[in-house]
């Protein structure tokens, strides 16, 4: 019974050093999410006071390829825009995923990124009406610009949000 038991064992062993070993000759793929790194600066608390309303931005990381954000606009402690934002790396691509309360049914309208440098990035939806467009401009590590432009009613219009950081 122990010399079954001691081939056993040694059997086990030798299995066991031989599929460790084929791991060690494994390279590991590590998967790099090169796009979504350029806007490590979006993350953090952004705001914009004025006399009209407060608008606040606030950006986090949920994993190696995701940020999300709400954004809020409130006039007298009222509500009166409120949105959700996934910013996604998929392989070679970054979305900017956006729902809006009260709009589209509340489904998700998705942006591809089309331009990004260290300070800019670009997103675009041309089947979208307004907006189409929406640019993310890093001005100083602590202020940002945020531009939207498209057709509304047959029109162009844009809108710009600038924002520094809470």
């Amino acid at each position: 019974m122990k010399s079954t038991q001691l081939v056993f064992l040694l059997l086990f062993s030798i299995s066991t050093m031989i599929s460790c070993k084929k791991h060690e000759n494994k390279e590991v793929a590590i998967k790099e999410y090169n796009h979504i790194k350029k806007a490590n600066w979006f993350l953090g608390d952004w705001q914009n006071i004025s006399k009209e309303a407060e608008m606040k931005e606030i950006w986090v990381k949920q994993n190696d390829s995701t940020f999300v954000a709400e954004s809020f606009v409130t006039v007298k402690k009222d509500t009166v825009f409120h949105e959700k934002v996934d910013l996604v790396q998929r392989n070679d691509s970054l979305f900017y995923i956006v729902s809006v309360k009260n709009q589209n049914n509340e489904k998700p309208i998705s942006f591809y990124m089309t331009k990004s440098t260290e300070s800019e990035l670009v997103f675009e939806n041309p089947k979208h009406d307004f907006p189409s467009k929406i640019i993310y401009k890093k001005i100083t590590n602590d202020s940002l610009v945020a531009t939207v432009s498209g057709l509304q009613n047959g029109k162009k219009m844009e809108e710009i949000f600038p924002m520094n950081r809470k």
